[in-house]
């Protein structure tokens, strides 16, 4: 008796326990196997997300600096209203240029602008599949919700194994992280429409499509704006763990300053970063909050 008590209550069973490392291994070797036979697939893949994100990169090199700044500027009071906002926007982000990490911020933004693409491509019509298919959200919801759960930087482990390093697992890895967010905005704001115009859009003859496009859509239109602001949020911070897998940006100013142990030389960089992120999570929440107000009107 006493010696069940000690082994199968105050402590696990070790009959009931599995290797995991060897489960773990037979993982890998599919997922490499999977990498050998459709090493053609992959490396097409990749280059499509290289040739994207370089083009993004090259577009947004080209527009001189000053007129970014500008641009910020004017979006900033256009849709705050506020010209101190506005001003102040412009300053903080000439700041990234005065720390000479002007070309950095482009390539992280490159990469978060096509993750964010990707993210909206992909979990708008997802969003829209769980708000309509009771049977496709119970079984995508506790995917979301392991997706939520599990650390970002293991992400990056299967990715590196199907697609090396560099750009493309960092792009997968931040799309995985940050489409979570797009889906359940999506679908939180096409369920909770006010019931009485529905109704009436039934009542008037509208098809399911038509309600969808006209009344629904229109109506969370403020919800899943918020829902891209946190998936933008999501992908700025994924991009920065993406450094760990080569990304070059921010992120690897960051990275090299932690792996030489330099708080000094990590400040700027994650200074920047914190910049960039204010102001897209500042513009999208007031973007946001624009749609709320006409919806209303």
């Amino acid at each position: 008796m006493n010696e069940f008590i000690q082994n199968y209550i105050l402590q696990f069973p070790q009959a009931w326990q599995f290797n995991y490392a060897t489960v773990g291994d037979q993982i890998d070797s599919a997922v490499n196997s999977f990498a050998a036979t459709h090493a053609e697939g992959l490396a097409a893949i990749k280059r499509t997300v290289v040739t994207s994100v370089t083009s993004i990169q090259k577009f947004l090199t080209a527009i001189p600096w000053i007129l970014i700044v500008l641009m910020v500027v004017l979006l900033s009071y256009y849709l705050l209203r506020k010209w101190k906002t506005a001003v102040l926007y412009g300053l903080i982000l000439t700041f990234v240029g005065c720390c000479g990490l002007w070309q950095h911020m482009i390539q992280t933004l490159s990469l978060a602008i096509f993750a964010v693409f990707i993210c909206i491509l992909l979990g708008f019509p997802l969003g829209i599949l769980l708000a309509i298919s009771p049977r496709a959200s119970n079984f995508l919801r506790p995917v979301l919700d392991t997706m939520q759960t599990i650390p970002s930087w293991v992400y990056l482990i299967p990715m590196v194994m199907l697609f090396s390093t560099k750009q493309t697992p960092a792009l997968f890895a931040t799309v995985v992280y940050g489409i979570v967010p797009m889906i359940r905005m999506t679908s939180h704001g096409l369920t909770h429409v006010d019931p009485d115009m529905l109704e009436a859009s039934t009542s008037f003859g509208a098809t399911r499509i038509q309600t969808l496009l006209k009344v629904q859509i229109p109506q969370a239109k403020s919800t899943i704006m918020t829902g891209v602001n946190q998936t933008i949020m999501m992908c700025m911070a994924m991009v920065v763990t993406a450094a760990m897998v080569g990304a070059e940006g921010l992120g690897m100013d960051i990275l090299l300053a932690v792996n030489q142990t330099r708080a000094g030389r990590g400040l700027f960089p994650g200074i920047c970063v914190v910049i960039i992120a204010i102001i897209l999570d500042r513009l999208t929440q007031a973007l946001a909050q624009k749609s709320e107000v006409e919806k209303h009107d």
